[in-house]
């Protein structure tokens, strides 16, 4: 296991064009990661694992214009996985929810030996991915 150490992130946001549609698709494809909708306001969700770390909205928030809006730029967003069942279910999960693949289950070894994900693209082209670090040691 790699030493531990503290997250960099408290959350992040994610604009989507519809909100019912990607809240479908994101409760369905993380349900196999344990990730769940923990709070709502509006047309914002915020998944987590009981603290929202996972924002979705439509629509412009404090920070967003509605000219900032037109133009959604797909962002790449890798959660963690307790194990490669997890990332395969993720995957799995997601293409029934409408999701497209975007890069099988698999080893990555370009990133390094342990290294397991798997990519699909959610209904606005964002890139989501479920990873599974083993780490050998020497």
């Amino acid at each position: 296991m790699p030493p531990p150490y503290p997250p960099i992130l408290d959350h992040l946001t994610v604009p989507v064009r519809d909100y019912e549609r990607s809240k479908a698709f994101y409760a369905a494809a993380l349900a196999p990661l344990g990730i769940t909708l923990v709070m709502e306001h509006g047309k914002a969700g915020g998944f987590g694992k009981g603290k929202p770390e996972l924002w979705i909205g439509e629509g412009p928030t404090s920070f967003q214009s509605p000219e900032q809006l037109r133009v959604i730029t797909p962002i790449h967003v890798a959660l963690r996985a307790a194990s490669r069942e997890e990332v395969d279910a993720f995957h799995a999960a997601a293409l029934a929810a409408g999701g497209k693949d975007f890069g099988a289950p698999g080893l990555r070894p370009h990133y390094h030996p342990g290294y397991y994900g798997a990519f699909v693209l959610d209904p606005d082209g964002h890139d989501l991915e479920a990873v599974h670090h083993s780490f050998v040691r020497s």
